[in-house]
């Protein structure tokens, strides 16, 4: 069965194609190599033994997708991970953020109606909840106001699939994660981003190998114990095989709606400054680190009720915060070694 991931040479989707491979699904990578390297194939390769069909194709070019799906008229689902992911720079950049982010997700409904198999799972957010007022957050929780262009093309990315879905034969299960962290445990894939880092860990991981003079910690009088903003931290590799789980719930008829929506995390909130704390545990070095100003567009506190995914998906977190960042430490290593 073919399976189109979109994005899928970045962070998430990468370890999301192991997965698929893994249980057998023939994938089709379709990524801009914006914010990839073209180099995760050959990782992809060592850890499955096969280097999923690849389409370097900028999603924002309606007729680059027509012709896609033309030739990929036998797919039996789409994952979609392409987009920009930066908080931060889209508040600098949400014209860019509104092209990247939803006129690429317009193009691929209008081609996935089409097709005898309309399953889509929405790589979407924990930010569609902005600062959600009880924790832990369960996917009933009001949508609030988006703290970010970011947050909000994932609310509006949201909005378009229920409405889609409601008049066309697409089925979608919407995946409103967390803060994934780690590598697999080959080191042969992991985050690896372009420029500087807009998230944590692997800021963590480069200041850790002398690449960052400082960590900065933004904020310390946040209304938590230690002052820093609280996250819901997740492997990458328990991540991707709940998209393996959504799609094959989607491909089995099981669900119970047009779109389910689920949060994955792993119903833990961890401060920043219990992050350092536990990657200096596990690695041995000791961070630099500097706390500054708020960072516009941050919330305080946001970590998941898992419960749906865990009844309903049969899925939950196997691994740990501590093996999380072990993973990402060994990718740092490897990388630049």
């Amino acid at each position: 069965m073919k399976v189109v991931v979109t994005g899928g040479l970045g962070f998430i989707g990468s370890h999301t194609v192991v997965e698929l491979q893994n249980q057998g699904f023939e994938v089709v990578v379709i990524d801009n190599l914006s914010n990839a390297s073209i180099s995760v194939l050959d990782g992809i390769e060592k850890i499955t033994g096969s280097k999923p069909e690849f389409e370097q194709i900028d999603l924002r070019e309606k007729s680059a997708v027509q012709n896609f799906f033309t030739k990929h008229n036998d797919v039996v689902g789409i994952i979609h991970f392409a987009a920009s992911k930066a908080v931060g720079e889209s508040v600098e950049k949400p014209l860019l953020y509104y092209e990247n982010n939803l006129n690429t997700l317009v193009y691929i409904l209008q081609e996935l109606t089409a097709l005898p198999q309309a399953n889509f799972i929405f790589s979407s957010s924990c930010t569609v909840y902005g600062q959600a007022e009880i924790m832990p957050i369960t996917e009933d929780a009001a949508v609030q106001k988006a703290m970010s262009p970011y947050g909000n093309t994932k609310q509006i990315g949201e909005e378009i699939i229920f409405d889609a879905a409601k008049v066309t034969n697409i089925n979608a299960i919407l995946l409103r994660y967390f803060n994934p962290i780690g590598a697999h445990p080959s080191a042969e894939i992991g985050e690896l981003p372009l420029g500087v880092p807009q998230n944590l860990v692997p800021f963590i991981t480069q200041a850790a190998m002398g690449l960052r003079d400082k960590l900065s910690v933004f904020g310390n009088d946040y209304d938590t114990t230690d002052g820093t903003a609280v996250r819901d931290y997740i492997h990458v590799v328990d991540l991707a095989k709940a998209h393996v789980i959504a799609l094959q719930r989607l491909l089995n008829k099981e669900n119970k709606d047009k779109v389910e929506t689920f949060n994955l995390g792993t119903g833990t909130g961890s401060s920043v400054l219990e992050v350092i704390n536990a990657f200096e545990k596990v690695s041995g070095q000791k961070l630099n680190y500097q706390i500054v100003g708020r960072r516009e567009g941050d919330i305080t506190s946001a970590y998941a009720n898992t419960d749906k995914a865990k009844t309903v998906l049969g899925w939950s977190t196997q691994l740990s915060l501590e093996e999380a960042l072990a993973s990402a430490w060994k990718w740092e290593q490897k990388i630049r070694s």
